[in-house]
């Protein structure tokens, strides 16, 4: 039987912007699912700082709304990170679209409020296994142009979503967990691929995309924000948890 059988767990946020260092978590989604067994868990946060009204127009909560309705940060981030580190110390993937982004604003986030991180909490100190269909399609289909955001992807995949309801956590989650199985009718050799082997090819393959692409960013004079080469968590937060006691895990080789 194939990992994509067993339980996954998809994750997601949405946020005050795109930094992952400064940025906050507004909402968040956790769902398990197996088969046609699913559960859902979501969260409504107060972040304690204005949500700028861009990223108000992309999710819907404004900054009263998240302070009347929202927990407060700490409550929701314990939670949100004990969720995840019981999925991956069962062994069960971690799904997120862009996980790098996700996983590493949560790192932050945790430091912030004074919380273990997402790291330490894993026997193995280390955030892993995490699959990501952007990652994955990056490399499968290197060669193709055009746009990869989720509704892009979701698209040539035929995977069926509404876009109105994405940018909603929970919704961006159920997509991701269609789309990995998309992901995998169209390159067989995932089902094959064990969870551990996947994991280590996505590490490998982000780092040459990121590499490829910041060498590109530069040539074009751009210096700020390059990509990160370090996957699933960005080196910032990295080293952070390092302090918890994560090791740098083997990168692999390439599908």
């Amino acid at each position: 039987m194939s990992w994509l059988d067993e339980t996954m767990v998809g994750f997601d946020t949405e946020t005050t912007g795109v930094s992952t260092e400064s940025d906050r978590i507004v909402t968040a989604a956790v769902i398990t699912r197996r088969g046609d067994d699913v559960t859902t868990r979501t969260w409504l946060i107060d972040p304690g700082v204005d949500i700028p009204a861009a990223a108000s127009a992309v999710h819907g909560i404004s900054t009263e709304k998240a302070r009347a309705e929202g927990v407060q940060p700490p409550d929701a981030l314990e939670e949100i990170a004990t969720a995840l580190a019981g999925a991956l110390n069962a062994g069960f993937p971690v799904v997120a679209y862009n996980a790098q982004f996700d996983l590493t604003l949560l790192e932050h986030e945790l430091a912030r409020h004074g919380l273990r991180s997402l790291a330490s909490r894993l026997t193995r100190g280390e955030v892993r296994p995490v699959v990501d269909p952007l990652v994955l399609d990056r490399k499968l289909d290197q060669y193709r142009k055009g746009k990869r955001k989720l509704i892009d992807l979701c698209t040539l995949y035929a995977v069926s979503v509404v876009a109105d309801d994405l940018h909603a956590a929970d919704a961006d989650v159920l997509a991701t967990l269609e789309l990995v199985h998309a992901l995998a009718a169209a390159h067989p050799a995932m089902r094959d691929t064990p969870l551990e082997s996947l994991h280590d090819l996505q590490a490998a393959a982000h780092h040459d995309w990121a590499v490829r692409f910041g060498a590109w960013l530069k040539s074009k004079g751009t210096t700020d924000d390059l990509p990160d080469p370090l996957w699933p968590v960005a080196a910032p937060a990295l080293a952070a948890a390092s302090a918890g006691g994560q090791d740098e895990g083997d990168a692999g080789t390439l599908f």
